[in-house]
């Protein structure tokens, strides 16, 4: 899946003069799908120059695929306008839900992990899908609760999901720490519980520790431990497009590339530990 895009970042406001300019160096962007479904501006200017000179993904927040609400087919009609006027590198969204009776939260909410959800958001993955026409990944989110009724762990339900509905991962690395801190599991469970060939795409970002919790606020540098669990994918799962996501209090567009530049160390690290030991 896309192995040889690289390392990117996430593509946000501030850094769209550098875009334009054409002065920066990162092998791919991010960008998030809703804010580029627009019939004009500069928004769709700042994008298709993007795409003159590094591949770009898609990366959603309103599908809301684990909603009961029937699926918008004008959302996926919009997707779809977008997909095909940019040809992007990944289209992906979040495993969650964040509508109920056509009112949205604007959040990205956690899953009871059942049989019957399971079987409801397989079946509306390949209804997106073909409306898309196109594989699908499916990002695992933070979360600050649990349903007592879950009759499987996260990891299960994720991987039986990219199994049965042929879609993808998009594994976020800070979001498996988060949870595990949170909920008092092995993050190095989750990891290994993940199918390798369905990883298309893996997120690094930063968090807040709150205390009682720690807290997915994409506000700073990505910590040791995260690093050290990045280290452990790459063993896991090698060579997979890896990026940096920073949507509050963003640094200067160095910086963040500087970030780039440190998954790509570790990826090379822990490949070439993996080669000399082959």
């Amino acid at each position: 899946m896309n192995a040889s895009l690289g390392h990117g970042i996430g593509l946000r406001t501030p850094h769209y003069p550098t875009v334009l300019e054409g002065a920066f160096d990162v092998d791919w962007f991010e960008v998030i799908s809703e804010n580029f479904m627009l019939r004009g501006g500069r928004p769709l200017a700042v994008l298709e120059k993007a795409c003159e000179q590094a591949p770009v993904a898609l990366h959603g927040v309103s599908m809301s695929i684990g909603s009961t609400d029937p699926v918008r087919h004008d959302y996926l009609r919009d997707l779809r306008s977008l997909i095909d006027r940019f040809d992007p590198a990944i289209v992906s969204d979040h495993l969650c839900w964040g509508s109920v009776g056509g009112h949205y939260a604007h959040d990205l909410l956690p899953l009871p992990y059942t049989e019957e959800a399971l079987r409801l958001i397989v079946a509306r993955v390949e209804l997106v899908q073909e409306r898309l026409g196109r594989r699908i990944l499916l990002e695992n989110v933070s979360s600050y609760l649990t349903f007592e009724h879950s009759t499987m762990p996260e990891w299960e339900f994720l991987a039986a999901i990219a199994e049965r509905a042929d879609c993808g991962i998009l594994l976020d690395v800070n979001n498996v720490f988060v949870s595990a801190h949170n909920h008092h599991f092995d993050p190095s469970w989750y990891l290994a519980a993940l199918p390798a060939a369905r990883v298309g795409q893996i997120h690094l970002a930063g968090h807040s520790n709150r205390g009682t919790h720690l807290l997915d606020t994409h506000d700073g540098p990505v910590i040791d431990a995260v690093w050290g669990l990045y280290r452990e994918a790459v063993e896991r799962f090698g060579r997979v497009p890896t990026l940096v996501e920073w949507d509050d209090s963003i640094p200067p567009f160095d910086q963040l590339r500087d970030e780039a530049e440190r998954a790509r160390c570790i990826e090379s690290e822990v490949l070439d530990g993996i080669t000399r030991t082959a």
